[in-house]
């Protein structure tokens, strides 16, 4: 199917690129035309929190969206006086707002060194969302009025605002350094600007695209936050990658005296097989995140599918297109140095050097190779996951700032909130003597304002804890609840929730959701390479190598982010945790990203071993042939991947050193070292129980014959 494709848009090259540009045009114009669907919060409702959540919602017992203005004097204590003249500004200015319900009086700190003023807005939380930038231009002009004192606004919306302009800033940078990052590499690689060029303009154009056919699925899946910055890291790497496998092929069957026709066909029998196998195999891998019944997960799930389905489909009709009207002008014009640099190595020549020690001593090489694996590996036995709290946050945020030191000056306001639901006869009075309880602790207080909420046979009391914002504080305060103190309450319904409570039943969900996930992939990917290589074997081995780049990829992730020495060198500040959502999904990227050299490697070894070469040979020349566009495809990964080290947001840090470090060992130890190693020692059972390879061994022996 692959080669009628090819023959069709190599043939009436027009039409196919016309149906592209038409395709990409459609895509972009529905994004503009159809609004992305934002996730909501109770997407992500899960366990016991859940519950609390959807009960205070059908009581109509949520609180309004409030925001927070803080005023503190950097050179020390707060001046009172004119604290008090900035407060009257600001309840003035705030007060005539249409989004702003009211503003309340000014509570001070014991310490003197802070004062606050609350606000409640209208509308609900999305409300607040769309009004919040005016709300905050009119703190900044108050600020600007008062500049001897700090003025500085904080809450859920301004603090949403916030991390949503540090993810477009992380968006833009990442556009900027990939793009000429990734047509550098692919100079080096092809020492010609065209042929540097198809693959990178394919790939952008892919990505946008993907973007437009996600607004309207968008509405089944929402957008949970990431789906931009996920399809732009793997629509750029994997677009890349498969345009570069064609085109490397396509380019080797004309270097043998092929015609431009004869060496598109080829190129999408061998390389176009390979490239539906890789993306149906991310696909496979990424559908493992529905498992996880999470919102953000099958948004992100969503995305991927989109973007690797639309790169596989320009790398099957309009990259055959461009090749046939091209044809050897694809290879102008050439920069003198790097195509004499490309020349002069040839196909596999730093390669074939490697891998001569690999082969001659498979034994030796392969147990090195698991050596180095599992020293990677084993600090990812201490893995610790976490969901993200304000730490975790980039600290250039200034509502990041304002928010901890709001809680530094008091304690009461914005720390680790929990809401107690009660349901039933006798609940407020339950509720009433959980909160003596709580308060005598001396670990939690009273949240301000009505201390419990009623209505509709339903009761809530907000208590915070007054333990510092983290992870372990929030899972250990709200053990204290759930354990310890409000089992006394006897008889009647209740639950658990609210913000701090939720991120730490939603990392426990995904803890719990990622052996299903882990099962689901390697069971699919199992078997998806079972038949299309015919071999038990071969699924074995790929799932055992898959496995192995994983765990070293884990490894690094906890030498790195659980601790310090990494923090100069990435610009962050070390939470102690690993983002529990994280692992999850690198797992499933990592399988299906791994298959793209995995299929590629094997299918050129595949196509010594039908040639008749022997079990080593084959090995060698398959290895040896598709090593240069593994090492080039790598490169292209490892340098995007890169870029989103170097972003703001810690999640996307980690996501992204844990994408580089693990292809890198995919490419290097795992490709050029262990797969070699195993299928040399395997010899022709690797093939078992496919015909292919007996049906080779008269032809090997024959060959042997002769050359004795």
């Amino acid at each position: 199917m692959t080669v009628r494709i090819a023959r069709w848009s190599a043939i009436h090259p027009w039409r196919a690129i016309g149906l592209w540009l038409l395709l990409v045009v459609v895509a972009v114009g529905m994004s503009v035309v159809i609004p992305k669907q934002q996730a909501e919060d109770k997407d992500t409702w899960v366990g016991q929190s859940g519950q609390a959540a959807e009960l205070i919602e059908k009581a109509n017992l949520g609180d309004r969206p409030t925001e927070t203005v803080l005023l503190t004097d950097q050179d020390g204590p707060l001046d009172k006086a004119a604290a008090s003249t900035a407060i009257a500004q600001l309840q003035q200015k705030l007060g005539a707002l249409d989004s702003v319900q009211a503003v309340g009086q000014p509570v001070w700190s014991q310490n003197g060194k802070a004062a606050l003023l609350p606000m409640e807005l209208k509308g609900t939380d999305d409300d607040a969302a769309d009004n919040i930038e005016k709300i905050v231009a009119t703190t900044a002009e108050v600020q600007q009025a008062n500049p001897d004192l700090t003025i500085a606004q904080a809450g859920s919306a301004s603090v949403d605002a916030g991390i949503w302009k540090q993810v477009g800033t992380d968006l833009v940078k990442a556009e900027k350094l990939s793009l000429p990052i990734t047509f550098a590499l692919m100079l080096l690689a092809f020492g010609a600007l065209i042929a540097a060029g198809i693959p990178v303009l394919l790939a952008f154009s892919a990505v946008g695209a993907a973007l437009g056919f996600y607004a309207p699925l968008s509405y089944l899946f929402p957008d949970g936050g990431s789906v931009a910055n996920v399809v732009m890291l793997i629509g750029m790497a994997v677009g890349v990658d498969y345009s570069l496998f064609y085109l490397k092929r396509e380019r080797e069957e004309r270097r043998k005296g092929r015609n431009t026709l004869d060496a598109v066909e080829i190129a999408a029998a061998t390389s176009g097989h390979s490239v539906v196998v890789s993306g149906f195999a991310v696909i496979v891998s990424m559908a493992g995140l529905y498992v996880a019944q999470d919102a953000t997960f099958a948004s992100m799930a969503t995305a991927t599918i989109v973007v690797v389905a639309v790169a596989v489909l320009g790398s099957l009709t309009v990259l055959p297109a461009l090749l046939a009207k091209l044809g050897h002008r694809v290879d102008r014009p050439r920069i003198p140095l790097l195509w004499r640099l490309n020349r002069r190595i040839g196909p596999g020549g730093i390669s074939r050097r490697v891998l001569a020690p690999i082969l001659r001593h498979p034994r030796a090489a392969l147990s090195l190779s698991a050596v180095a694996v599992v020293a990677l590996a084993v600090p990812a036995l201490g893995m610790k996951t976490e969901s993200a709290d304000l730490n975790t946050l980039p600290q250039s945020i200034p509502e990041v700032r304002t928010l901890k030191e709001l809680q530094a000056n008091f304690p009461s306001q914005g720390g680790l909130s929990y809401d107690v639901v009660a349901q039933g006869a006798g609940a407020v009075a339950g509720l009433t003597g959980l909160q003596e309880s709580a308060v005598q602790s001396g670990k939690f207080v009273v949240a301000p304002g009505e201390a419990i909420r009623q209505g509709n046979g339903t009761a809530v009391l907000t208590l915070v804890s007054v333990l510092p914002e983290n992870s372990e504080n929030a899972a250990a305060a709200l053990g204290q609840l759930r354990t310890e103190l409000a089992p006394a309450l006897g008889s009647v319904t209740w639950a658990i929730g609210g913000e701090s409570a939720e991120s730490v039943d939603y990392g426990n969900n995904q803890r719990d959701k990622l052996p299903y996930v882990i099962a689901f992939v390697l069971a699919l990917t199992l078997v998806m390479m079972a038949i299309t290589f015919r071999s038990v074997a071969i699924a074995l081995v790929t799932t055992l190598l898959n496995l192995a780049s994983v765990a070293a990829c884990f490894g690094v992730l906890s030498l790195v982010f659980q601790h310090t020495w990494a923090e100069g060198l990435l610009g962050f500040t070390s939470a102690g945790f690993v983002v529990s959502w994280i692992p999850l999904f690198l797992f499933v990227i990592l399988v299906g990203l791994s298959m793209d050299y995995h299929v590629f490697v094997l299918g050129r070894i595949r196509e010594g071993v039908a040639d008749g070469l022997s079990p080593r040979e084959a090995v060698r020349k398959g290895v040896t042939e598709s090593a240069g566009v593994v090492t080039s495809a790598a490169a292209v990964m490892v340098s995007v991947f890169a870029v989103f080290a170097t972003l703001g947001m810690l999640e996307m840090k980690q996501m992204g050193v844990g994408l580089a470090v693990a292809v890198l060992i995919d490419a290097t130890l795992v490709r050029i070292v262990m797969l070699p190693s195993i299928m040399v020692l395997l010899g022709r059972k690797a093939w078992w129980p496919n015909k292919l390879a007996r049906a080779a061994a008269p032809a090997v022996r024959e060959r042997e014959l002769a050359s004795v």
